[in-house]
C-alpha cells in the first residue's frame, strides 16, 4: 500500500487522461473521496434548508447564525491539525476518524431538544468535516500521480456542484413533511458508511522515519480558536468599528500563530507558508485570496437577488449555484492542460473573477437579472480554471517531510479565507447601509460596494499568480512543464 501511496513521487507520470482514473487500484480511493465531498456538501445544503423547521419546533431564532458559525469555526481548527493527525495515524485512520466524529455530531443534531444541542452537534460536525476535507488533499497527493491531481480536483468539484443542485430539493422534501430529524439520521448513516469505506480503501502508511507521534500544539491552536472566534463575531457584529477591531484582532492572532509555528519543532503549516520565495508559500497566498474573493457570491448575492429583483429563496439559491456549476465545468475543461497553460490559468482565473465581480457590482443594483447571471458564472469559472493548478503547485512544492502538512494546508487556508471574507463582506455591507430590516437604498448601495471591494482581493490573487508562475518556471530551469516529466 505504501508503494501505491508514493506513486506520485516514484513512478514516471507521462500524460495521463481521464480514463487513467479508472485503474482498479485507484477506484476505491477515488470513490471514498467523492463520497466524502458528497457528505460535506449535502450536509451544508440540508442544514440551510431545514434550519427554519428546526427553529419552528425547538426555538432559538436568535441563534440561527450560530450553527453555521460553530461548523465553520471548528472545521478550520480540525483542518489545521489534520497534517499532524495524518502523520500520527495515517490517511486511513484520519479519514475514518473524521467521518465518525462527523456522524456523532449529526446524531446530536438529530436528537436535539434545543438549539444549544444543535449548535454543539454542528461544532462536532465541523471538526469531522474539516478533517475530511483536509485529508482529501493528502490522499490525492499520496495516491495519484501528479499529472492527475487537477483531474481529481475537478471531479471533487463536480460532486459539490451536483449537491448544490440536488441538496435544496432533498432538504426541502424533509422540511416540507416535518421530518428534519430524519434528514440528520440519513446524513449520519452516510457518515458511518464513509468511515467503513475509508478503512477499507485508503492508504494506512505511517513512515518509520517520521519519529515519535507528533504532539498537538495547544498554544498555537488556542491562537487559531481566538482568531476564528473574533472573525465569527465580526461577521455578526452590527457596529462597524467593532467589526474592524475584531478583524484586526483575528489577523493579529493568525500572524502570531504563523510566527510561532515557523520556529516550532512540530508545525501546523509548512515552514514556508505564505513565503514569497517558494511555490508552496505563494500558492497558499493565492488559495487564501481566491477563497476571500468567492465569499460575496455565497453570502450576500442571494439576499440582493431577493430584495432587489423579487426572486424567491429557491430561485435566488439556484441562480448563485450557477457559480458552482461554472467552477466544475471550468475545472474539468482545463484539467488536462500542460506546458505553460496551468500557470496561465492561475493568472487568468483571478482576472476573470475580478471582471465578474465588477459586472455584478454594476448590474446587481438596477438589473436586469439576466445581466447578473453571466457575471456570476464568470466568477465561478474563474476560480474553476485556477484552483486545481493552485492546489497542485502547493503540494508539489512542499519540502521533504512536509508533504502531508502542505496538502492539508490547502483546506485549512480555504476555510480561513472563507471565514475572513465573510467578516469583511459583513463589514462592507453594514458600512454601505445594509441591514436585515433596512430600506432599499441601503441594499442598493451594499449591492454595489460588496462585490466592488472584493475586486481588490481578486487583483491581489492575480499578482500572486504571476509570482507563482515565475517561481514555477525558475524551479524547473525553463522547462516547458513539470506536468509531463517528473522532477
Amino acid at each position: 500500500m505504501r508503494n501505491l501511496a508514493r506513486a506520485s513521487d516514484e513512478q514516471p507520470q507521462g500524460h495521463l487522461g481521464w480514463l487513467a482514473l479508472l485503474r482498479p487500484e485507484w477506484i476505491p480511493s477515488l470513490a471514498v473521496l467523492l463520497v466524502g465531498v458528497l457528505l460535506h456538501s449535502m450536509n451544508v445544503l440540508l442544514v440551510a434548508t431545514v434550519l427554519p423547521s428546526i427553529v419552528a419546533e425547538i426555538g432559538g431564532a436568535t441563534l440561527m447564525s450560530w450553527p453555521t458559525t460553530a461548523y465553520l469555526a471548528f472545521s478550520i481548527v480540525a483542518a489545521t491539525c489534520t497534517g499532524l493527525v495524518t502523520a500520527a495515524v495515517g490517511p486511513r485512520g484520519a479519514f475514518a476518524g473524521g467521518a465518525v466524529v462527523f456522524g456523532l455530531g449529526t446524531l446530536l443534531c438529530a436528537f436535539a431538544p434545543a438549539m444549544g444541542h444543535v449548535i454543539a452537534g454542528r461544532f462536532l460536525q465541523g471538526g469531522g468535516g474539516g478533517i475530511l476535507s483536509a485529508v482529501a488533499y493528502v490522499v490525492v497527493r499520496v495516491t495519484f500521480p501528479e499529472s492527475l491531481w487537477p483531474r481529481v480536483f475537478a471531479m471533487l468539484a463536480g460532486v459539490w456542484s451536483i449537491s448544490v443542485l440536488v441538496g435544496p430539493l432533498v432538504g426541502g422534501i424533509f422540511a416540507r413533511h416535518g421530518h428534519w430529524r430524519t434528514a440528520f439520521f440519513a446524513v449520519a448513516a452516510l457518515a458511518g458508511l464513509l468511515a467503513v469505506m475509508g478503512l477499507r480503501a485508503l492508504p494506512s502508511y505511517r513512515d518509520a522515519d517520521r519519529g515519535p507521534r507528533p504532539r498537538i500544539p495547544g498554544g498555537r491552536i488556542a491562537l487559531i480558536v481566538i482568531a476564528i472566534a473574533t472573525m465569527s463575531l465580526a461577521a455578526i457584529a452590527s457596529i462597524p468599528a467593532a467589526k474592524v477591531c475584531l478583524i484586526v484582532t483575528a489577523l493579529a492572532g493568525l500572524v502570531a500563530m504563523l510566527w510561532l509555528d515557523r520556529s516550532a519543532a512540530t508545525r501546523i503549516l509548512p515552514a514556508d507558508a505564505f513565503s514569497l520565495h517558494s511555490s508552496t508559500g505563494v500558492g497558499l497566498w493565492v488559495a487564501l485570496l481566491l477563497s476571500i474573493t468567492f465569499v460575496p457570491l455565497q453570502i450576500f448575492v442571494p439576499v440582493f437577488l431577493q430584495r432587489l429583483h423579487g426572486l424567491d429563496p429557491l430561485a435566488a439559491g439556484y441562480t448563485v449555484a450557477t457559480a458552482s456549476m461554472a467552477w466544475t465545468v471550468a475545472a474539468i475543461t482545463v484539467a488536462g492542460l500542460l506546458n505553460r497553460w496551468p500557470d496561465r490559468m492561475i493568472i487568468a482565473g483571478p482576472v476573470a473573477m475580478g471582471l465578474g465581480l465588477l459586472g455584478v457590482a454594476i448590474a446587481m443594483p438596477t438589473g436586469p437579472v439576466l445581466a447578473v447571471v453571466p457575471m456570476i458564472i464568470l466568477v465561478g469559472g474563474g476560480i474553476g480554471v485556477c484552483w486545481p493548478f493552485t492546489a497542485q503547485r502547493i503540494m508539489r512544492g512542499a519540502r521533504r517531510g512536509e508533504e502531508e502538512i502542505a496538502a492539508s494546508a490547502v483546506a485549512t487556508v480555504q476555510q480561513t479565507g472563507l471565514a475572513l471574507g465573510a467578516a469583511l463582506a459583513g463589514l462592507v455591507a453594514n458600512t454601505a447601509g445594509f441591514s436585515i430590516a433596512g430600506d432599499t437604498t441601503g441594499t442598493i448601495q451594499a449591492a454595489f460596494w460588496v462585490p466592488a471591494v472584493f475586486i481588490s482581493a481578486a487583483a491581489a490573487a492575480g499578482i500572486m499568480g504571476v509570482r507563482l508562475a515565475v517561481l514555477t518556471r525558475s524551479a524547473h530551469g525553463g522547462r516547458e512543464s513539470a506536468d509531463i516529466k517528473p522532477d
